[in-house]
Formats: C-alpha cells, sequence, structure tokens
C-alpha cells in the first residue's frame, strides 16, 4: 500500500482533536497544522500525532495550500477538526491506496450532523468534498469560503461516507455563520453589481425555500426549518457585510 500522510487543520479544536486523530490511526503520518490554538489542542494533540505546525490563519484554503507540501508522502487524506473516518471508509481507502489508482484524488461524501442529530435532507443530503488526493497533482482554489481541490487529474468518487459532526450548538453555528459572511462579502466584491431589494430580501427567502421545501428539510422536522431559516440569514448577512465592505472602501 502507497503511504499516507493525514493533515488536520485546527483552531481552538480540544473538543474534537483527539477523536479526529483516533480516526486516522491506519495513516503513516499525521500532520497538525495549528492557528496558534488558546485551549488545550496542542497538548492533546501531541501524543498523537507525527508532526505539528503552526501559522496563523488567513482562510481555510491558503492554511491547506501551505500545509500541503509539507506532508511527506504523496497521498494527502485532508480531515477536519470535526470529521472522523468510519471503519469502512479507512478500508476502502487502504483498498485504494493498494490498487495503484490512477486519479488524482476521490470525493468523498459526508454524512452530517447537526447539534447531534443526523440529517438527512435540508441540501446537505449530497455533501461531497475531494479529501484524498495526490499532493503534487492538487491545491485548493483561491476562494475565501467554500474553496475545492483543483487539479488536471481525473476525480473518482468513494463508496464510503466520513462522519460530519456540524455544530455542536446554536451558538456555534451562528458564529461561523457571521465568520463566513465577513469572507463571502470579499469573494462577492467583484462578481455581484448594484446591490438592491433583490439581493436583501428575495435571495433570502429563496434560499428558506430550497432548502426547506425543494431540499425537503421538511422532513428535517425542526433541525429542517432551524438550517433553513439561518441558511437564509446567511444569505441576507453576506450582502450586509458586501454593503459595508463598498461603503468603506
Amino acid at each position: 500500500m502507497q503511504k499516507l500522510t493525514a493533515i488536520i487543520p485546527t483552531g481552538n479544536e480540544e473538543h474534537n482533536i483527539v477523536e479526529a486523530i483516533q480516526s486516522l490511526s491506519f495513516a503513516d503520518e499525521i500532520l497538525v497544522v495549528d492557528s496558534f490554538s488558546s485551549d488545550k489542542t496542542i497538548e492533546l494533540a501531541k501524543p498523537l500525532a507525527t508532526k505539528i505546525i503552526q501559522r496563523e490563519y488567513q482562510n481555510s484554503a491558503s492554511q491547506k495550500n501551505w500545509a500541503i507540501p509539507q506532508a511527506k508522502y504523496e497521498w494527502i487524506l485532508l480531515l477536519d477538526a470535526d470529521e472522523r473516518i468510519t471503519n469502512e471508509l479507512a478500508d476502502e481507502i487502504k483498498d485504494i491506496l493498494s490498487s495503484q489508482p490512477i486519479e488524482s484524488g476521490f470525493w468523498i461524501y459526508r454524512q452530517n450532523h447537526f447539534m447531534g442529530k443526523k440529517v438527512r435532507f435540508s441540501g446537505w443530503q449530497d455533501d461531497k468534498v475531494i479529501r484524498l488526493f495526490k499532493r503534487d497533482e492538487c491545491r485548493y482554489e483561491d476562494k475565501h469560503v467554500h474553496a475545492e481541490i483543483t487539479t488536471q487529474g481525473k476525480i473518482g468518487f468513494l463508496k464510503n461516507k466520513m462522519q460530519h459532526n456540524t455544530f455542536i450548538n446554536m451558538q456555534d453555528y451562528l458564529f461561523k455563520i457571521k465568520r463566513y459572511a465577513d469572507w463571502q462579502s470579499k469573494d462577492y466584491q467583484h462578481k455581484t453589481g448594484v446591490l438592491t431589494p433583490y439581493h436583501f430580501v428575495i435571495k433570502p427567502i429563496a434560499r428558506f425555500i430550497k432548502h426547506y421545501f425543494l431540499q425537503l428539510g421538511i422532513l428535517d422536522g425542526f433541525t429542517g426549518i432551524t438550517i433553513a431559516s439561518i441558511q437564509a440569514y446567511a444569505v441576507f448577512l453576506r450582502y450586509c457585510k458586501l454593503w459595508k465592505l463598498r461603503r468603506q472602501a
């Protein structure tokens, strides 16, 4: 089997880091990339990780692109601290690396959980990310939010899902929404025209309808309406931040 480096970006992840590393026990190198955590993340990671490196956080894509070349082995499995590799997925990854794959990377589907509840719909049912990839053939696109791997090579799909524990409470969710709105306003600065009521009213309503009705969030009960409502708020907040950014320019 070709050897594997696992990379975990962290920032105050003391509640996640041990289980995240333990789910990667099959990797040949575990590299924790920390953005100077102020909690016990480093203390807890040291006995379990192969190596810990630190860098000031700019955005997710920048942090990951800085870490990728520092991996010892050609194949990389990148895991956020709130994600877990199941035994079935670990076995599939080992089989892939034993077969001399021609692909440059692989999509991995995620089973999302929201405040401890399994999310079956709400637009999250087909959530997938490229997380198993070749070090020298892949990089993250230059975006502040929701950046994905870019490559000239072929991308395959894995069958088994990783577990994703998105948010443990509403406070964490709202904090991330506000942080993402700040970053997204920069991404949208040059691709959004004049801001109108369409951006502040119609688009948030459309986002709610999309998640709750079209993507069947209604079947997720209270979790579904919570996700749809906060996603609508996130769209509204994004354009508020963009309006403020333009006012300051």
